[in-house]
């Protein structure tokens, strides 16, 4: 299965590429299309004084016929292709999963599996650190 790279991140709700200890991964999701027009693609609101996208709205938009839908609604629908080299067996890998985020020692993770050794490949919200958590606290002297 080969999968469709996109072309520009206009085409995507979300893209990132991360190196994760001695792998690489690289997950993308498409845009959907409008679910009552179909005619383009679902987008955050842009703001029409500055043209700008609203970044952190709660809700997308279809720039044709004005249809709104939750962020989460709308989210939860989407897949996440995601292209990997394992950390744990070196495996190159592609993948489809959906794309939710579980909470996994207190950071939003998109969770992949390893297709060869069945390791986790955690992609982690905001580039976080799976078990940094209060690590940063202490200083030196104590």
């Amino acid at each position: 299965m080969a999968l469709k790279l996109p072309n520009s991140a206009d085409e995507c709700v979300y893209f990132t590429r991360r190196v994760i200890g001695d792998g690489k991964v690289m997950a993308w999701v498409f845009r959907n299309p409008c679910p009552k027009c179909g005619k383009a693609l679902m987008g955050k609101p842009v703001d029409k004084k500055t043209g700008k996208v609203s970044i952190r709205a709660k809700e997308y938009v279809c720039p044709a016929c004005g249809y709104r839908a939750e962020k989460q609604a709308y989210e939860d629908t989407l897949t996440a292709n995601v292209m990997y080299t394992c950390p744990s067996c070196k495996n190159s890998g592609e993948v489809q999963v959906p794309f939710k985020r579980k909470k996994v020692q207190g950071v939003d993770v998109l969770r992949v599996q390893c297709q060869k050794c069945n390791a986790n490949i955690d992609i982690t919200k905001k580039m976080k650190e799976i078990g940094k958590k209060g690590e940063g606290d202490k200083t030196d002297d104590e």
